[in-house]
């Protein structure tokens, strides 16, 4: 059967090298973007150099009709979803809670909790035995900060991580039954370009001294943790938020 993976967020960071990694282990890959289409452009150009199918879809994971059109667009020009990486998530300006409006906390919310929900929802209704689908994975893309709370910097996303570890317990439960697998990794002080948004870009740089490894966190090695969970090497792994966070 042909694996097709959906992976939102994915023209960067996490996102990005998991889909050239799934590309690698002989996923179709379809990814969605926001803004970046250049970015994400690039993703698809080196999975199509080495002679695998890719396509990136614009779209909001937060937006419901723009996530139906992505499913729908799968459906028609791709072939049945197997797996899905809800990776699209984002985070704001450092600040304490205190300080945080409504308006934040909606933008944060909407993407990093509303959107796995959206996505999750429709994946399951095409791969469920339960819909006439053949089963799947989904794995959510969490964060050691669930763990930790982000105090003075990000209680908003660590908290929206944290509904993910919720719901990724959930929606295992529910599903296992129904040939769908769900799991989550934790990654932990990683490289990407999401702390720019936060403000400081060298945030790990700065804090790393505190992971008992010593060093931060690449992206390739939360791919590879997101490929096991995929693959039949977990068939019997589900309801696990697994940490890649360097002993954190």
């Amino acid at each position: 059967m042909q694996k097709i993976l959906l992976i939102t967020g994915g023209g960067r960071g996490i996102g990005a090298a998991t889909a050239r990694l799934a590309a690698q282990r002989g996923y179709s890959v379809c990814l969605t973007y926001q803004h970046n289409q250049v970015a994400a452009q690039a993703v698809i150009a080196d999975i199509t150099a080495a002679g695998r199918r890719a396509i990136a879809i614009a779209a909001d994971v937060g937006v419901e009709r723009e996530m139906l059109h992505v499913f729908a667009h799968i459906d028609a020009h791709v072939g049945p979803l197997t797996a899905l990486v809800n990776n699209a998530g984002i985070l704001e300006q450092q600040m304490r809670v205190d300080q945080m409006d409504v308006a934040r906390l909606q933008r944060v919310f909407t993407t990093n909790i509303l959107g796995s929900f959206i996505c999750a929802r429709e994946a399951v209704r095409r791969m469920s035995t339960a819909y006439g689908g053949a089963g799947g994975v989904i794995v959510n893309v969490s964060s050691g900060a669930a763990r930790l709370g982000a105090p003075g910097e990000y209680v908003d996303y660590a908290a929206s991580k944290g509904a993910i570890d919720t719901f990724t317990i959930g929606l295992a439960k529910e599903v296992a039954a129904e040939g769908i697998r769900v799991n989550a990794v934790r990654p932990g002080v990683i490289y990407t370009d999401i702390h720019r948004r936060g403000g400081e870009p060298q945030r790990v740089d700065r804090v790393k001294a505190a992971v008992p490894m010593g060093r931060g966190e690449q992206v390739e090695e939360v791919a590879h943790a997101i490929l096991w969970l995929l693959s039949d090497e977990a068939s019997y792994v589900t309801v696990a938020c697994s940490d890649v966070t360097r002993g954190m």
